[in-house]
């Protein structure tokens, strides 16, 4: 395999970033870029995202209010399906 060096520019924040990124999932940049490129080739397009299991915003507040909910006594828990059915007279 002949290798080719390519250069690009991005903005120095994007660049810093991105290394962070690649470094948790345990990749270098070239690594990280050869990757895109081969998949970008065999799928014809974008072809996927590589991310961190970080959730969105909604995420993020919806498991602080269950954990709210779950840590607060005063908020009534069921054993049952049943249970809750009543409560919720369905």
């Amino acid at each position: 395999m002949t290798t080719t060096n390519l250069n690009i520019r991005t903005d120095k924040e994007v660049k810093e970033q991105a290394d962070r990124v690649f470094s948790e999932l345990g990749l270098n940049m070239t690594t990280a870029i050869n990757m895109f490129l081969r998949t970008a080739i065999r799928e014809q397009g974008i072809p996927f995202k590589l991310s961190l299991n970080v959730p969105n915003d909604a995420t993020a507040a919806a498991i602080r209010e269950g954990r709210r909910i779950a840590d607060d006594p005063n908020v009534k828990g069921y054993s049952t399906l049943d249970e809750l059915k009543a409560a919720l007279e369905v």
